[in-house]
């Protein structure tokens, strides 16, 4: 079995201390990784179930849950007889959190940093807009709330980057769009793990609290332009931190 990275869980741990789901999510997230970061390339065929199970550790159930978890996220697809393969990039759900974990897990290609980024100034700006235009109290209390945790935790800690998730999953919650909502735990994604990423060496460069409050006092005041500005001003400030961490 290849040697395990610090960040990633070994399944025979989780053979050893867990079951069920646990242990599924723990083979997923040891060949999600694998995948992601391109140690088992697209095109690569999996070891047959038995094998792998075998050096795994785990149950060929387990193994087969969680193929069936990659499956579900485009990595990978099982055939009679050719067995199973990892698709092209192009298949896979890169917003899928599961993947943006794993793609968080080693060091991330540079590229799809930089396309969340883009992805994020193209919606956020314009999800803020609405959300200026159609908040109601109760999600002006999310946000609130959320850069009240942010304050009180700061991004240097788990619970200020949960707080921070928080606050962008209300912004596109006060759209009031289902369509936009569906992305809101892909978004919150993305704004987690690129926070965390841009920490792993130093502390962040500058406090971007005064960044969200200009957003949040822009949705208060019902002024769309101004929310949508600060918002893709956020966005900016924030890929440039991430690129100077890089």
């Amino acid at each position: 079995m290849p040697q395990q990275r610090k960040s990633e869980p070994d399944p025979r741990g989780a053979a050893r201390h867990g079951t069920g789901r646990r242990l599924r999510g723990a083979v997923a997230h040891y060949l999600g990784t694998a995948i992601v970061s391109g140690r088992i390339a697209p095109g690569e065929r999996l070891a047959g179930e038995i094998a792998h199970a075998a050096a795994l550790d785990v149950s060929r159930s387990a193994y087969r849950e969680a193929v069936q978890v990659l499956t579900a996220k485009g990595l990978v697809e099982s055939r009679t007889k050719a067995g199973t393969r990892v698709l092209p990039r192009s298949r896979w759900n890169l917003l899928d959190p599961d993947v943006l974990a794993w793609a968080f897990s080693g060091e991330p290609d540079i590229g799809f940093v930089r396309d969340l980024f883009e992805l994020r100034a193209i919606v956020e700006p314009a999800a803020a807009r609405l959300a200026a235009e159609r908040r109601d109290k109760d999600d002006l209390k999310a946000m609130k709330a959320a850069i009240a945790g942010m304050r009180r935790h700061t991004l240097g800690t788990d619970a200020g980057r949960a707080a921070d998730r928080d606050f962008h999953d209300a912004i596109l919650q006060a759209t009031h769009n289902e369509a936009l909502i569906t992305l809101s735990a892909s978004i919150a994604a993305a704004v987690g793990w690129t926070t965390q990423f841009k920490q792993r060496a130093r502390a962040l460069p500058r406090d971007p609290l005064p960044d969200h409050v200009r957003v949040h006092d822009a949705i208060v005041a019902g002024d769309g332009e101004a929310a949508s500005a600060a918002m893709r001003l956020l966005v900016e400030l924030a890929l440039d931190d991430t690129q100077s961490s890089m």
